[in-house]
């Protein structure tokens, strides 16, 4: 069984560097297109902020909406490694940040620096806030989202209002969806889990859960710290993407709701569905942009419509609650 799970992360990783390699230097006379390469690598990054929000509010059954704060954490802190110590971490391997095994060095550092970051954020905010439910809760997640925000703008070192445009390009398919990959094995794994089920338990009914001996506050806050750590490597992979500098005003809590957006559209509590969601809710913004060249400013009103209708015709989401074993399990 372990050898066979090995063979599977092989395969994983050297189809992820082979379509990598297609991406960076195209495939005979191919090249993919830039501007559709970037909208494939947001798609890998909107797909980790969801499933990693999906772990609080979909299968804890919480209600935050302060992920952009974690991203902007964990995206800062791993961006400040590497534009200030990534030449140093890069010798250690006598290589350079930007290329070979230095590169490699560079990236793992980073982010796992702005995951431990985000972390320890998601720390502090869940042990007081986690007692709260439902609106209060929402309410607690998003002041800390926008304190963030406040801080990041006052802090010179990290281009304050500017945005991080000293960041290094180092980001690329393969590390991305990597990450995509690795978050929603272990949500999944989580999901599954004894762990998952006490979770679900408190989702269900919390007052039920804590007379049964399940420590509610716990659970929640070990959900919340996983999930804030995700998204602070998801932060990460976009502060270091190519002509993609971090900026506080991208960071607000408006990004926040677009990912509980992405989960609603998808299937609250469906991994799956927060993949689709994540995906389509990337996609069709883009794919409205032709209709600003006839009819300019009309693509947010179709954008904002589309998603009024499919609230009104599909409110429980893509999938729902079902996964993709779950079309092949009749």
């Amino acid at each position: 069984m372990h050898l066979r799970k090995l063979a599977v992360v092989a395969a994983t990783v050297g189809a992820l560097a082979a379509l990598n390699f297609a991406f960076e230097y195209g495939v005979g006379d191919f090249q993919i297109n830039p501007y559709y390469a970037r909208i494939i690598n947001l798609v890998g990054i909107n797909i980790t902020l969801a499933v990693s929000l999906n772990l609080i509010n979909g299968l804890t059954g919480q209600f935050s909406i302060g992920h952009a704060g974690f991203m902007a954490v964990g995206g800062y802190s791993a961006t400040y490694l590497t534009v200030y110590h990534g030449e140093t971490l890069a010798g250690l391997v006598g290589g350079t940040p930007t290329g070979g095994v230095g590169s490699i060095i560079v990236m793992v550092s980073s982010l796992s620096v702005g995951a431990l970051a985000a972390a320890l954020a998601g720390l502090v905010v869940g042990i007081p806030s986690l007692r709260l439910k439902g609106d209060y809760l929402a309410i607690v997640t998003l002041g800390f989202s926008e304190i963030i925000r406040v801080l990041i703008l006052n802090i010179p070192s990290v281009g304050g209002a500017t945005g991080f445009t000293d960041a290094l390009p180092i980001t690329n398919f393969f590390w991305i969806f990597s990450v995509a990959l690795l978050t929603i094995t272990i949500v999944r794994n989580i999901t599954n889990s004894t762990f998952g089920r006490a979770l679900g338990a408190v989702r269900g009914d919390e007052i039920a859960a804590e007379a049964m001996g399940i420590n509610t506050t716990r659970y929640k806050v070990t959900a919340f710290v996983i999930s804030a750590a995700l998204a602070g490597m998801a932060g990460g992979l976009s502060g270091q993407l190519f002509a993609n500098p971090l900026n506080p005003q991208n960071l607000n809590f408006v990004k926040s709701i677009e990912v509980i957006v992405m989960i609603v559209v998808g299937g609250i509590g469906s991994i799956t569905g927060a993949v689709v969601g994540a995906t389509t809710l990337t996609i069709l913004p883009e794919a409205l942009r032709t209709v600003d060249q006839q009819f300019p400013g009309l693509r947010m009103v179709l954008y904002a419509l589309l998603l009024i209708l499919f609230m009104i015709f599909r409110p429980q989401g893509l999938l729902g609650r079902k996964e993709l074993k779950d079309f092949f399990h009749r």
